[in-house]
This record gives C-alpha cells, structure tokens and sequence, in this order.
C-alpha cells in the first residue's frame, strides 16, 4: 500500500513541477519581450504588461518612474523624437516563482553609444486575473571597471 501511495503521489507532483517549470519560461519570454517593446516602443504591449501601480527605480533612485512615464515616453520616440538607444541585450537571467510572484533578474546591456553599459535588472511581476503583470522594476548601472 506504501508503494502504490508514494506512486500515486508522483503522478500528482510531476505535473505541477512541469507547470512551474512552465511558468518560469513564460515567464522569461515576457520579461524578453519587456526588452523587445521598450527598444521597439511597443505601446501597446507596454500597456497591456505594466500595472497601473507599477514603479521602475533607476540607478541609484536618480529616477523613478510609473506607468504613465513608460508610454509617454515610448509614445514620444514613435512619433519620430530622436531615441539613441540601438539594442538592447538580457542575459544571465534567473527566474523564481513564489505563489503568484515571480522575480526576474538578470543583466541588460543597453547600447546608446559611444559604448554599451551594463545594467542589473530586478522586475517583480504579479499573476492577477490569469496573467503576469509587470509591477516593479529596478535597474543598476554597473560602472566599467
């Protein structure tokens, strides 16, 4: 009786590993699909991703910005204002789920010239009525040594 209990609870864990396993990588793919829109100026996916409440602490707390300040300013650069940014590159990406949580962290170069700088990135998102929701991002430059 043991064995067929031990058995039947791996028919129950393995598919809930499988999901978390799962929801890591979409995970992922959103938060590089963060990047891709911010590059592109992608309103649209912008404004669907980031909650209302969200707030971006830039390096050392010298900006912070919401919602609000994310779309104007990808709003700006698609009606034609000069945007210097030519890439943008995530790597190094950890992901972890706690309950309806997820934490991405990783490194971003972002190139707007003369030379690429190294940023750490932290984003927080929420699961709220059946999607992620971006809700926090913090971004530290990292100094060239």
């Amino acid at each position: 009786m043991k064995h067929l209990t031990l058995s039947l609870s791996f028919l129950f864990i393995l598919p809930i590993l499988s999901l978390a396993q799962s929801s890591k990588e979409e995970l992922l793919r959103l938060d590089q699909g963060w990047e891709k829109a911010l590059l592109d100026s992608d309103v649209a996916f912008l404004e669907k991703l980031v909650a209302e409440e969200f707030v971006w602490v830039h390096n050392h707390a010298g900006l912070i910005d919401g919602k609000e300040a994310v779309i104007s300013r990808a709003k700006k650069i698609q009606a034609g204002q000069e945007d210097d940014t030519r890439n943008r590159t995530s790597r190094d990406q950890q992901v972890v789920i706690l309950g309806q949580t997820g934490i991405v962290s990783g490194f971003t170069v972002v190139d707007r010239g003369p030379s690429p700088t190294l940023y750490h990135f932290m984003r927080s998102y929420a699961w709220v009525d059946g999607k992620w929701k971006l809700l926090g991002n913090h971004t530290m430059a990292i100094p060239e040594e």
